[in-house]
């Protein structure tokens, strides 16, 4: 019988009186007197207390008559007529659970009467051999007289006093602990609000420009508006997303959507965008290549006074604290605690006391710290115990640290949940993009070099070696502008110009005439500032204090015949405002415009000094690595070959392979600088260099392209190389992002192997879109590889081809028109689509009708129901990030599922049932929580391997997995806590990750 009919017989039955039999007729007031500050049910019933009126066999006798009137009437019988007695019985031990209730009448008024008539159950003793009729009847019942009873406490004379009593009371209660709260965490007042107002318009004035080199000649400015010359440029993760599968990569996690030799850079992103997917980023980048750009560009997104565009909102009402661990380290004093982050980091703000630690306990803190590598190696141990302290002491703030590729080891930051990403080199695109906008903002003399520079850098290999990174490019376009459209051949040459062009020609040819007071030639001027340069390196320092870098050169000046008949302070001054390669990063410190001109002029230095012992004891360190190249530059023949040599026998020397290697490569880097070396040492360098190629791993594959352009005409094959040897030297190609790296990949384009396909596919978006896809993708067999689209340019290639792979995976930054186009093309068998909002690309999904394997990657946000997928794809592996909408309802008509990953989410008992009718389901990804709704009776008799995801709950029991999955044999928590493997058969591997 339907609950609604049970209700229509009640009423009409008139059941009221027989109900308020059950209470008494009186009881206490308000309970503004006495101990007695509730009423509670015991006290209201009739059949309890002094005021007992029924005993237990009236109470059974009236439920009996609650049955016989509901029961009464035309129309189906509400449960089996044999089982009256029963129902009459069951319900009357449920009335009489009313005084077993601990809690009074207010207490259940505010429950509802559902909430109550379940209460009621659970304290009576369950029905016992009854039908599912009759206990639905039992529910409904309960339910019904839980209302009227709920009824009649709302109309006693001292119910609404005592409600109220009670309201005030609890309101009373809870700004009691709303204060205390306040009290122990105090909000931020007025005076903190106008500080951020004041600090964040300060940190956009000074963040907010940037030099560019070289476009301060003639009447150009020498700093632009950051949003006029920042560049955005890509991040890549740091571990497997770009190296090809190792031995242990064939253990596929359940919860992966791509088999190993697919689950290539995933971790694309640009690097503005890093801290809005992690909250917790150690970035690292070569020399000039925008780290400190980015700490800036970051900065000042954070500080504007409205949400910044493309997607930089997510920074706005956060606080950044820039920390350049150089300036706060300087005299070598400990690590600055966040009372000390404004001062150290040289801001004349004041801030109120205890504000940055109220911003950092909120949550609200950009904790930008730039350039680990800039301190010396034996106190980045220290600077990491700072860090790990306040990661420890302050959650749910945004971390980025900076350093060089090599300054720390891979997972430095690991175990303290930091994503390792790395800067990519500019790819032909961006180098474009710079050198439009750096002649853009150079101003309308420049306009004419800027073509004849773009065809150099795509025909001149010199010359696009150099342009690599901002700085570089910079210089680049400063130069061939300088120059009337003629640049330099090589590095030492390139710098040998800027040089030429910074110290001397700048105020020479714009007229400058001696604003400093004094003239000096270009040789003295670097003959001292390189004095500069040799201390800092020999320190391990990048910054120094005025007054010290002032008695260097003092001490220097009178040994230089052209500036010894100046003052030493005056020289100083003209080196520090008119060389343009030194600056006052604060009043009383002083550093290079950039650490690769240190570099070049300590190497100059050392070579001057013929200090060859210095250079070779620290040619394992990743601070001289530049160094010792720019060494063997300026070095003449028979001192390179020395250079050379020493570099070898370090290397023969070294106590580990991962040193060996480093040296080994080093002296095939410097071998590149060299102007003139004698045969048998080049001969012997390039001999060194074959033992480690083909590389043994990725790794060693990463490292070897570490050493440039040179490589290539180093690299074998494929011809004479395993399948193995192939994939390492492909690694290693792919990862120097020159021209002429493509020739030599294309060699791979018709290799049979799966994995150096991958790779070259991987590689695809480290190059330009149109050579890369006309001279190896179009020319590689499709079988079992999934393409991989990272934006449009490379989708446009696809299309424009004609190409039909049986395989895709499209990334986020392929629009949605290029998607819906691409899915329109191609018959796929699997599919990798991520997309951030809804689209026409995820209608087009349904059309797929192929399809074998499915991967979802798509926001919380963006609904998806399993209505939308194909309806006759014959599916092997799906996946979802999040539970479909509206459950899993129609997942049986994919019967040869066998891998299913459900992402967050917690399931129904519906969709547990629905999952019971996949025959061949052997793998399955869920939320944790999702185990406490699986019904006792469903039953998944192939999933062999179950994969938990974390969950809102914190622990999970095993329990229900013994009965639900007996063919189990693998447990994966991920981030779960899990108990009760008691239960499950000893030979069930569980892991915890």
């Amino acid at each position: 019988m339907e609950p609604a009919l049970i209700g229509t017989r009640l009423a009409s039955a008139a059941i009221g009186p027989l109900l308020k039999k059950l209470l008494v007729s009186d009881g206490p007031g308000a309970g503004l007197t006495g101990e007695a500050r509730a009423v509670r049910l015991s006290s209201l019933v009739s059949f309890r207390g002094e005021k007992r009126t029924l005993a237990e066999k009236d109470v059974r006798k009236l439920a009996a008559a609650l049955v016989e009137r509901s029961g009464g009437g035309p129309g189906e019988a509400p449960f089996p007529a044999d089982e009256t007695e029963a129902v009459a019985h069951t319900l009357g031990t449920t009335l009489l659970a009313l005084g077993d209730l601990d809690m009074d009448d207010v207490q259940a008024v505010r429950l509802g009467h559902h909430d109550l008539a379940r209460r009621l159950r659970t304290a009576a003793p369950a029905p016992d051999g009854l039908s599912t009729d009759s206990v639905l009847y039992l529910e409904s019942m309960t339910e019904w007289a839980c209302l009227h009873i709920l009824e009649f406490f709302t109309q006693r004379s001292t119910f609404v006093a005592r409600s109220l009593v009670e309201q005030t009371r609890g309101q009373a209660e809870l700004i009691a602990k709303i204060d205390e709260v306040i009290r122990r965490t105090p909000r931020a007042d007025g005076h903190d609000a106008e500080f951020e107002r004041r600090y964040l318009a300060h940190l956009a004035k000074k963040h907010g420009r940037l030099t560019i080199y070289g476009i301060d000649l003639h009447d150009s400015p020498d700093r632009w508006p950051l949003d006029v010359a920042y560049l955005s440029l890509e991040t890549t993760g740091a571990g497997p997303a770009d190296r090809g599968p190792g031995p242990g990569d064939h253990g596929a996690d359940p919860a992966d959507p791509l088999h190993p030799q697919e689950r290539r850079n995933l971790a694309v992103t640009r690097a503005d965008l890093a801290l809005a997917r992690h909250d917790k980023v150690l970035l690292r980048g070569a020399a000039g290549a925008g780290k400190t750009t980015l700490v800036q560009w970051l900065t000042t997104s954070a500080a504007a006074e409205t949400p910044a565009a493309d997607g930089m909102g997510y920074l706005h009402g956060r606080i950044p604290f820039v920390l350049p661990l150089r300036a706060l380290t300087r005299h070598g004093e400990r690590l600055p605690a966040p009372d000390r982050f404004l001062s150290a980091a040289g801001c004349p703000l004041t801030a109120p006391e205890g504000w940055a630690d109220r911003v950092l306990a909120a949550g609200r803190g950009v904790v930008l710290v730039d350039g680990i590598d800039e301190i010396p190696e034996a106190e980045r141990g220290r600077a990491r115990d700072w860090l790990r302290a306040l990661l420890d002491t302050y959650e749910g703030n945004r971390w980025l640290v900076t350093s060089r590729p090599t300054a720390v080891r891979d997972d430095w930051l690991a175990p303290e949940g930091f994503a390792e990403l790395a800067l990519s080199p500019m790819s032909p695109s961006e180098v474009t993009t710079f050198v439009r906008r750096w002649h853009r903002a150079a101003g309308p003399e420049a306009a004419p070099y800027e073509q004849p520079l773009l065809d150099a850098l795509r025909t001149a290999e010199h010359v696009a070696q150099l342009a690599t990174n901002p700085l570089m490019c910079g210089l680049v376009c400063a130069l061939h502008r300088d120059r009337r459209g003629f640049l330099p051949r090589g590095r030492k040459a390139l710098y040998e110009a800027a040089l030429s062009m910074l110290l001397s020609r700048r105020d020479r040819e714009r007229d400058m005439g001696a604003p400093s007071g004094l003239v000096l030639d270009e040789a003295p001027q670097i003959q001292l500032i390189q004095r500069l340069a040799y201390w800092l390196t020999l320190n391990g320092r990048t910054q120094l204090d005025r007054a010290h870098a002032e008695s260097i050169v003092a001490e220097a000046v009178p040994a230089i015949q052209e500036a010894s008949a100046h003052d030493p302070g005056a020289v100083f001054t003209h080196l520090l405002h008119r060389s343009g390669l030194l600056r006052e990063p604060t009043a009383d410190t002083i550093d290079f415009v950039h650490r690769t001109f240190q570099d070049y002029l300590a190497a100059k230095a050392l070579v001057d000094h013929w200090d060859i012992g210095v250079l070779v004891r620290h040619a394992a360190d990743d601070q001289w690595e530049d160094v010792i190249r720019m060494a063997v530059g300026h070095a003449r023949p028979r001192e390179c070959a020395e250079i050379l040599r020493e570099l070898l026998g370090a290397a023969d020397r070294a106590q580990d392979p991962q040193t060996l290697l480093r040296l080994v490569l080093l002296a095939a880097t410097a071998l590149e600088h060299a102007t003139e070396v004698p045969p048998a040492v080049r001969e012997e360098v390039l001999a060194r260099t074959a033992e480690v190629i083909p590389p043994g791993d990725p790794d060693e594959a990463r490292e070897l392209a570490a050493v440039g352009r040179l490589v290539l005409d180093l690299l074998p094959g494929p011809e004479g190389l395993s399948d193995e040897e192939a994939e390492m030297v492909v690694i290693t190609a792919t990862h120097i992002t020159v021209d002429a790296a493509i020739p030599y990949l294309a060699r791979f384009a018709t290799h049979p192997a799966l994995d150096v396909r991958a790779q070259l596919v991987w590689g695809w978006q480290r190059f330009e879109a149109r050579p890369y896809t006309e001279s190896i993708i179009a020319r590689l067999d499709p079988t079992a590889l999934r393409f991989l689209l990272t934006d449009d340019g490379r989708a446009v290639e696809l299309l424009r081809l004609g190409l039909r792979p049986d395989q895709l995976e499209i990334q986020e930054a392929v629009s949605d028109e290029q998607a819906t186009a691409l899915l329109a093309h191609c018959d796929l068998r699997q599919l990798v689509l991520a997309r951030a909002a809804a689209g026409r690309s995820l209608e087009a999904v349904a059309s797929q009708n192929n399809l074998e394997v499915l991967s979802l990657q798509l926001p919380r946000e963006v609904p998806l129901r399993l209505a939308s997928l194909p309806a006759t794809a014959p599916l092997k592996r799906l996946f979802f990030r999040f539970s479909p909408e509206g459950g899993l309802r129609g997942i049986a008509r994919y019967q040869d599922l066998h891998h299913l990953a459900l992402g967050s989410g917690a399931l129904t008992a519906d969709s547990w049932r629905e999952l019971a009718a996949l025959p061949h389901l052997t793998s399955l990804v869920i939320d944790a929580d999702s185990m406490g709704s699986c019904p006792a009776d469903v039953v998944l008799p192939a999933v062999g391997a179950l994969h938990l995801l974390p969950g809102a709950r914190t622990s999970h029991s095993l329990e229900p997995a013994a009965a639900a999955f007996p063919a189990l044999r693998q447990i994966l928590g991920r981030g779960v806590a899990l108990h009760g493997a008691e239960h499950l058969p000893p030979d069930i591997q569980i892991t915890f990750s």
